[in-house]
């Protein structure tokens, strides 16, 4: 079985090149790894669905949703980059007279998750699906289980951060849609009437945890000035 860290390896210069390009390193953005990772972003969701979806047959899309989410969340992602030498490979791509160095790239959870999804979306475009999806489940095969064995309450982790700067987070549903064999709902998290997470899932709770997820990324980015 191909592995991630071989595909890497063995990708084309100019891919290799823009998967590790940042953004203020580019003459222009779409320059930079962003779009990559936009790609690898579908790439990495798609592989871990067509993974999970024979293998639990009594799951709902819910329970499934929640795995996958856990699974590729962007913590999950940039230990899957430290895995691959991404931080080092980061630092010897810094042009010289960059805007950017390498040091607070590699700091960045947000960045090193950027540039996974980049890695995957330029092996999508080399190799195909099929060898991506295969190395992408050996990647990240511990964070399956890991979602499996050790679910997260991303609302309880919330409330914990915000409680330590004397903040709660309340939710609110923004939008309900969808028929009732099918629905959308899209939730809020604020803390100090502030806006600072959105979610989206086929259940209320979903939406919050989602929300409450990308909550917690925020915070992670606002503390390390990413």
């Amino acid at each position: 079985m191909g592995t991630l860290r071989a595909l890497l390896e063995d990708l084309p210069d100019e891919l290799a090149r823009l998967a590790f390009t940042h953004a203020s390193w580019a003459k222009q953005r779409p320059e930079s790894y962003e779009r990559l990772a936009f790609l690898g972003d579908s790439v990495l969701g798609l592989a871990i669905s067509t993974h999970l979806y024979p293998r639990f047959e009594r799951y709902g899309a819910g329970e499934l949703t929640r795995v996958r989410a856990q699974a590729v969340a962007q913590d999950a992602c940039a230990e899957v980059a430290r895995e691959l030498g991404v931080p080092a490979r980061i630092e010897a791509a810094v042009p010289p007279g960059a805007g950017a160095g390498g040091e607070p790239l590699v700091e960045s959870e947000r960045v090193l998750a950027s540039v996974c999804e980049s890695v995957i979306g330029a092996a999508y475009l080399a190799f195909g699906f099929e060898r991506v999806a295969e190395a992408v489940v050996g990647a990240f095969s511990d964070r399956i289980e890991e979602a499996l064995t050790q679910p997260v309450d991303h609302k309880s982790l919330l409330q914990e951060r915000l409680a330590q700067r004397g903040q709660e987070a309340q939710y609110r549903i923004d939008v309900e849609q969808g028929p009732a064999h099918d629905p959308r709902f899209v939730a809020v998290v604020l803390a100090d009437g502030q806006d600072v997470g959105r979610g989206s899932g086929k259940t209320k709770k979903s939406a919050e945890q989602e929300a409450a997820q990308r909550a917690l990324a925020r915070l992670d980015d606002c503390e390390k000035g990413g």
